[in-house]
């Protein structure tokens, strides 16, 4: 079985060619028409939730961008027998657990498959019984989420298993992030590698107070504005780790304003760490090139100190 971490470790290389392309665009800038169309396919190709939407996303990014070799083919199916033989990861706080539901391994001469499906279930210390239930709904609607993204994937990788070319490895894994007597957050990693890769997460926080699962609005007082303090924290961490390296490139101050960040939004991905502080997250091509890989900002609890729930 290949680790998530060893996988992405192994793409070093490419990363080194990816930074080269960094100061090559630097050195000579692309007209604004053609830096805005590379742009739009790579949040394409990052946010398409349908299949086709995102198939061809991924072969316009790979042709305007000029750094994938082949084509990209996702997940093999999970047997019925691997599914069956479940295995338990780490227990999620004192309520839930994880186990994984399918283990797959493919290896051949131009594919390679490593996936870990993990499922969560409610265990049997929660005495109140309708927190208990809403825990059940809630792992329920999470391990659906989970069965769609991986379902989809399958789909698509058998159909293109037709193609007699290119090369793929695929990564889908799970950690624990944080695990307290309040909370826990599950994290899907998924990775696929073409030439280079693209790894993209999926995030699931539940409150084990209430069994809901969390949204960002749901950690600070009703009606407060937390979209402002975030991002400006947000702005001010990729301003200095930019001027502290000069490899790291955010979309601050871009020729294209489109590309610029400037907000987080509703839905952004987020989880809560052990110190209790905010963490967001972004996929590949959301905030920074795709050479950037995913990235996460830790907000200071003194940010959001006067807005969080906890604090009254």
């Amino acid at each position: 079985m290949i680790d998530f971490s060893e996988r992405k470790e192994q793409n070093g290389r490419l990363e080194q060619e990816l930074l080269a392309l960094k100061a090559q665009y630097h050195r000579s800038k692309m007209p604004a028409e053609q830096v805005e169309k590379l742009r739009a396919n790579i949040a394409e190709a990052v946010s398409s939730p349908k299949k086709e939407q995102r198939k061809a996303a991924l072969i316009k990014w790979i042709a305007s961008a000029a750094v994938f070799a082949g084509i990209f083919m996702i997940l093999p199916n999970t047997s019925a027998s691997a599914a069956r033989m479940m295995k338990q990861i780490p227990v999620i706080g004192h309520l839930v657990k994880a186990v994984i539901f399918r283990d797959y391994s493919y290896q051949s001469d131009r594919n390679m498959a490593d996936i870990k499906v993990p499922e969560l279930q409610v265990g049997d210390k929660q005495s109140d019984s309708a927190t208990k239930q809403k825990l059940e709904q809630t792992t329920e609607e999470i391990n659906a989420e989970i069965s769609r993204i991986t379902d989809q994937l399958v789909a698509e990788f058998e159909e293109n298993l037709a193609y007699d070319y290119g090369y793929q490895d695929v990564v889908v894994d799970s950690e624990v992030l944080a695990t307290t007597e309040d909370y826990f957050t599950l994290k899907l990693n998924c990775y696929q590698g073409a030439g280079s890769g693209y790894a993209w997460n999926y995030y699931y926080t539940i409150d084990l107070k209430t069994g809901e699962r969390l949204k960002l609005k749901d950690i600070f007082r009703e009606g407060a504005d937390y979209i402002t303090p975030i991002s400006e924290n947000i702005r001010q961490q990729m301003k200095a780790q930019m001027e502290a390296d000069e490899n790291v490139t955010y979309w601050l101050d871009s020729d294209v304003e489109e590309w610029n960040f400037q907000s987080i939004s509703e839905d952004v991905s987020f989880y809560l760490n052990e110190t209790g502080n905010v963490v967001i997250a972004f996929n590949e091509g959301d905030v920074a090139p795709m050479y950037m890989g995913t990235v996460s900002f830790e907000i200071p609890s003194e940010a959001v100190r006067e807005i969080r729930k906890e604090e009254e």
